[in-house]
């Protein structure tokens, strides 16, 4: 069964949502796997997207020739490099603009070689949670696996994240596909097992005290960590807002006193928020706001702001970590 097929229905789940992972060891392989999904999908007449890290962008969009043109091509690593924006910004931006009722299909690459632990636990949360984000809508995602450049974790993560699994056949001068269902397929689980700790180092500032009628010195305090470290003036205003929202949303949602602290890595200057609060929804910033929505943006905004952000939950406390990386 081709990769096509398997999209266009010939599964038994009657969730139109379809949400394979394609394994693929070599560039052979990934346009074995790619390019007859997005031929034919195109055929049918629905829009496509294809958002992949750079060099495979060219990859595709060189594989596809005058078909390109009618593709919608973005960057992974710049648009996605905070998996937390990817649904958001990404996947239902391109579903939703799209007519009601039209089929949309995505080949959409979060997970590459080289991204560090943080990083590669948002993805992986983020993998598994494209399953709540789209349950019911007319989709297929595709998403690509390098078997040879990422760890076993990975590949094995993927098989808890994705219900189909795809691998190239034996016969590999054919565009022909094994698929198969995932025995393994456990998304809620995987979001659990990522829910991990965010320990504040020995090192880290605190702001005191954390209220409303702080906001004001909270983003000065902000702002002047970042310039000290030498970050640019449009990220100094990106980290005042993000900071802002995050001690804000701890005031609204939380019980007692927040806390607030910030601290600086190598690569990044991170802040963190903590408060005695349960965050029920995994989907939280995640959602496109709708039209006219007044609140609720908070977790959005600092998604689509910082280069990467994590949050843990335990028992009754919530803690938010925004990472802005140091260029």
């Amino acid at each position: 069964m081709s990769v096509t097929e398997c999209r266009a229905g010939a599964l038994p789940a009657a969730d139109p949502f379809v949400h394979p992972a394609l394994f693929y060891a070599d560039e052979h392989e990934y346009l074995a796997g790619t390019l007859p999904f997005v031929r034919d999908a195109l055929a049918a007449g629905g829009p496509v997207a294809v958002a992949v890290p750079a060099e495979n962008l060219a990859l595709i969009r060189d594989g596809l020739g005058a078909d390109a043109g009618a593709v919608r091509f973005v960057d992974m690593r710049e648009a996605g490099r905070n998996p937390g924006r990817i649904i958001p910004g990404v996947l239902r931006a391109f579903a939703d603009a799209q007519p009601p009722g039209t089929r949309v299909s995505i080949v959409g690459e979060p997970v590459w070689a080289g991204r560090g632990p943080a990083e590669y636990a948002a993805c992986v949360q983020h993998e598994a949670l494209i399953n709540d984000a789209f349950r019911g809508r007319e989709a297929t995602i595709l998403c690509p696996y390098d078997t040879h450049r990422l760890a076993p974790v990975a590949l094995t993560d993927a098989t808890a994240t994705h219900p189909i699994l795809i691998g190239a056949d034996q016969q590999r001068h054919q565009r022909r596909h094994k698929w198969r269902h995932s025995t393994d397929f456990a998304p809620d689980r995987i979001v659990d097992t990522y829910n991990e700790p965010l320990p504040v180092p020995a090192a880290a500032r605190e702001f005191r005290p954390v209220a409303t009628g702080q906001l004001s010195r909270i983003r000065d305090w902000a702002a002047r960590l970042a310039w000290d470290l030498g970050l640019l003036v449009e990220r100094i205003h990106d980290i005042m807002f993000v900071v802002n929202e995050l001690v804000t949303n701890s005031i609204e949602h939380g019980a007692g006193k927040p806390r607030l602290w910030s601290w600086a890595t190598d690569t990044a200057l991170i802040f963190q928020t903590a408060n005695l609060g349960h965050l029920n929804d995994p989907l939280v910033g995640r959602r496109p706001a709708a039209p006219g929505q007044a609140r609720g943006r908070g977790v959005l905004a600092v998604n689509a702001l910082a280069d990467l952000v994590r949050i843990h939950i335990s028992g009754r406390h919530t803690t938010i970590r925004a990472y802005f990386h140091r260029r």
